[in-house]
């Protein structure tokens, strides 16, 4: 009589190259990614309390230090299986959760159903919006995203409501339904297939036109005059821009097939 021998269970090794993760990990770019997801659980804690500027801001700081830790590990050549993945959860926390739990208790609580259902689906295609980021890393384009980067998608909420306590308001805003629509449209743009220009290769290490370094001056000066206005008309745009650029192509497209169409009825005429 044979006997059944017990399996083993599977030693599960980190993607990277198969090495264990008892190797250790890189402490910079990961401390500066734990410095993101603090700024993010803790605009989670300030719009429980109330308190939607602060809850706002620190949205806004966990941005910062999500564009630093990819700089800083590219930089210093520690990018590592390890560092994307924790990246991506402190994102989801960051630019999904806290942004989700901000735009309910300051504009959507009083819809009910229909406002935490709009915030749980913003936190759901973030995650999604993440997950396919991961997916396709090795192989998407450098130079466009592939549906609304989460933290821009966080930085729209998260500056509507600096320009809201800018231009005089205070507590909840009022414009519940518009506050509705544009987290639904937040939420549909992260896990479309339109393309958003990653500024990967801007190239600001290369000579550029004069004219650029005036515009950036001048840009720099406004965003220090007024921060929150600025901010806000910065997110907006980059989230339009995706869908203007997509109205182009396809109204450009269309004009092309009219052109060839009346070519041909006069090369047959």
């Amino acid at each position: 009589m044979d006997v059944e021998k017990p399996t083993r269970p599977a030693t599960l090794f980190p993607i990277e190259g198969g090495s264990p993760l008892r190797k250790g990990v890189y402490l910079l770019p990961n401390l500066i990614t734990t410095a993101g997801l603090f700024a993010g659980f803790y605009s989670v804690i300030a719009s429980l309390r109330a308190d939607f500027l602060t809850a706002a801001a620190a949205i806004l700081i966990a941005g910062i230090f999500d564009m630093l830790d990819g700089r800083v590990a590219r930089i210093t050549n520690t990018t590592s299986r390890f560092g994307i993945e924790y990246d991506s959860l402190a994102d989801l926390v960051a630019f999904g959760v806290a942004p989700g739990i901000l735009v309910y208790r300051w504009a959507l609580e009083p819809w009910r159903t229909w406002g935490w259902l709009a915030a749980s689906l913003y936190a759901t295609c973030g995650a999604l919006r993440l997950a396919r980021f991961n997916v396709q890393f090795d192989t998407a384009e450098k130079r466009h995203f592939i549906g609304l980067p989460i933290p821009a998608a966080a930085g729209v909420i998260a500056t509507t409501v600096l320009a809201y306590y800018r231009f005089g308001g205070e507590g909840r805003t009022h414009t519940h339904f518009l506050v509705l629509l544009f987290t639904y449209a937040l939420a549909g743009l992260m896990v479309s297939n339109i393309k958003y220009f990653s500024f990967k290769e801007t190239g600001l290490v290369i000579r550029q036109p004069f004219w650029l370094l005036i515009a950036v001056i001048v840009v720099l000066k406004l965003l220090i005059a007024e921060p929150e206005i600025i901010l806000f008309l910065s997110f907006a745009l980059f989230a339009l821009s995706g869908p203007l650029r997509m109205s182009y192509v396809l109204m450009k497209r269309f004009l092309t097939r009219q052109q060839r169409q009346q070519r041909r009825l006069l090369r047959n005429r």
